[in-house]
């Protein structure tokens, strides 16, 4: 799963087992289209997410949906978190408090980051973290390069002399 590279030893990443059921309050995650959709467990099999974007345009809201809805055929995994998150019944009635909230943007108020206020007070998002970065490590790879090529130019010209 992709989804532990992004947050590093922060979150735990553990699959779970076909028709097993994670405990309330679980983070629960599934791969989809090249990053991780993310949902929160109520119980008796329902799983509180932020529905995302469909088709590009059309904004769907926090919805309570069955695990099966919320994988879509896609495995599921429990997230653990390394840090102290709200108890399940706080972190459930937090999730609820938002049903039919219809404000999904993806770098700023995505799934993600719903889930991540539902257990911690705070909206992150460690995927979007990292897409936001890569042009900067991108940037600095180039740039080193760069400089390596014309360190080695001179020296070259500096041994031709």
């Amino acid at each position: 799963m992709n989804y532990a590279k992004y947050c590093g030893p922060q979150r735990l990443v553990k699959a779970l087992n076909p028709g097993e059921l994670p405990p309330p309050g679980a983070h629960l995650i599934t791969p989809w289209l090249g990053y991780t959709h993310h949902g929160l467990y109520v119980g008796d099999g329902k799983v509180i997410q932020y529905g995302a974007l469909k088709y590009d345009f059309i904004r769907k809201p926090v919805e309570e949906v069955t695990i099966g809805s919320f994988a879509e055929g896609r495995a599921v995994f429990v997230v653990t978190h390394a840090q102290e998150c709200f108890d399940a019944r706080k972190a459930i009635d937090r999730a609820r408090s938002r049903l039919g909230e219809k404000q999904y943007r993806l770098l700023s108020n995505n799934c993600e980051h719903f889930v991540e206020w539902c257990l911690h007070d705070e909206h992150r998002s460690f995927e979007v973290e990292t897409a936001l970065n890569f042009p900067r490590w991108f940037g600095e790879r180039i740039l080193a390069a760069a400089l390596r090529f014309a360190k080695s130019e001179l020296a070259q010209r500096k041994s031709r002399v």
